[in-house]
């Protein structure tokens, strides 16, 4: 369509659908050449909500990762990335452009059902009563389960490419693909049914 804005000049907003009617509000499809607010929702209470989902993955690209926490065994760093958006916004883009070769589709599209299928629907929360602390079920809430797969996605695509040949373009590409299709694979998936396994054994 003559006009429309679309990412990075490439892809649609007009046909990318939220398959969860709960997860609609929190996954932020606000057409966007380039992902980038310039921070103007910085410190507005659940403002993250309202910021652009692309943009959303790519700040969790810039961050340094776990650094005192090891994942796979492995501590995690920012794969030369921390704070350069310059750089993450490359990152996605190329990793947008490997999944649309691989899925034949749109790469948002696919991001989407990634993030819907890597978000834990409970958790477990840590109670204190009589001086006895023990863990029991809740049940996550929306914006919650967005924030668990965007960070999951990310932290999978770092732990994959930390110290190998992959390029961090490629990890990712194949991070949101697995989670798209709930492969066990994906790191998020993983972290998600941990999630839910732990909670089922504590209610």
């Amino acid at each position: 369509m003559e006009g429309e804005v679309k990412l990075f000049g490439r892809w649609s907003y007009a046909d990318v659908n939220v398959a969860d009617e709960g997860m609609k509000r929190y996954i932020c499809l606000t057409p966007m050449f380039i992902p980038h607010s310039s921070g103007r929702e910085t410190g507005k209470q659940f403002s993250q909500s309202k910021k652009n989902i692309v943009e959303r993955l790519v700040n969790k690209l810039m961050k340094s990762g776990q650094g005192t926490k090891k994942v796979s065994g492995k501590f995690i760093r920012g794969r030369y990335n921390t704070g350069k958006k310059q750089h993450a916004l490359k990152i996605v883009e190329d990793a947008f452009e490997v999944i649309e070769k691989r899925e034949k589709r749109n790469p948002m599209q696919v991001f989407v059902e990634a993030l819907v299928n890597a978000g834990p629907r409970e958790e477990t929360t840590a109670i204190i009563y009589g001086g006895i602390r023990y863990h029991k079920a809740v049940d996550v809430s929306t914006q919650r389960r967005v924030d668990f797969g965007l960070k999951n996605i990310a932290l999978g695509a770092f732990t994959t490419s930390f110290k190998s040949k992959k390029t961090i373009e490629n990890a990712l590409a194949e991070e949101i693909i697995w989670a798209s299709h709930s492969d066990t694979k994906s790191h998020a998936i993983q972290k998600k049914e941990e999630t839910e396994r732990i909670a089922k054994s504590s209610r």
